[in-house]
């Protein structure tokens, strides 16, 4: 399935309001891949994932009539599953910082070892890492927000949002290399 045109977004986001449950099953149908995908970025595993997905489209739902189509439909959504699976985090005490990961240079076969692996394989790598290393890598590299914004979505100051980053890069790195060269 693809994103609908705005012309259409806007019939289904109607049908939605008026609690059609053909127009819910729809929205649902069309963006549920596509969240899950966020969600799995955030969790542990998928069942966590699949809780995430849940509260995200009950928050869509309720917050629909506030979207006034000024931008993209599905970015709309994707923040708040962003901000749903923070919070969870959040409530589960989960979203603290990490300095246990011991900081050390990557030699250059870590970049050549991301080339030949399969994004699930990466992104099973992602789920690993401590949670507060695997928010900030999501929010900045997947998510596209920067350190500002980060260090207020969570709490944090910039320079942890930047270390944090740091760290989960060089993480991933190595446990990458590891995978690849086994």
């Amino acid at each position: 399935m693809t994103e609908l045109s705005i012309d259409n977004d806007k019939e289904l986001i109607a049908g939605c309001l008026k609690n059609d449950a053909t127009c819910q099953k729809r929205l649902y149908n069309l963006y549920a891949p596509k969240m899950y995908t966020v969600c799995l970025r955030y969790a542990h595993n998928q069942d966590e994932a699949k809780d995430f997905l849940q509260d995200g489209f009950i928050r869509v739902f309720r917050a629909l009539e506030s979207f006034r189509f000024s931008g993209s439909f599905e970015g709309w959504m994707r923040r708040i599953f962003v901000n749903t699976a923070l919070e969870e985090l959040r409530k589960k005490g989960r979203l603290s910082t990490y300095d246990n990961i011991e900081n050390k240079e990557i030699a250059d076969h870590g970049n050549r070892a991301l080339n030949s692996l399969q994004m699930t394989d990466i992104l099973k790598e992602i789920q690993k890492l401590p949670d507060g290393y695997r928010t900030v890598f999501n929010l900045y590299v997947l998510d596209g927000y920067q350190h500002n914004e980060i260090a207020k979505m969570l709490g944090i100051s910039e320079s942890t949002s930047k270390t944090q980053l740091r760290k989960a890069r060089l993480s991933l790195q190595n446990r990458l290399t590891e995978l690849k060269t086994n």
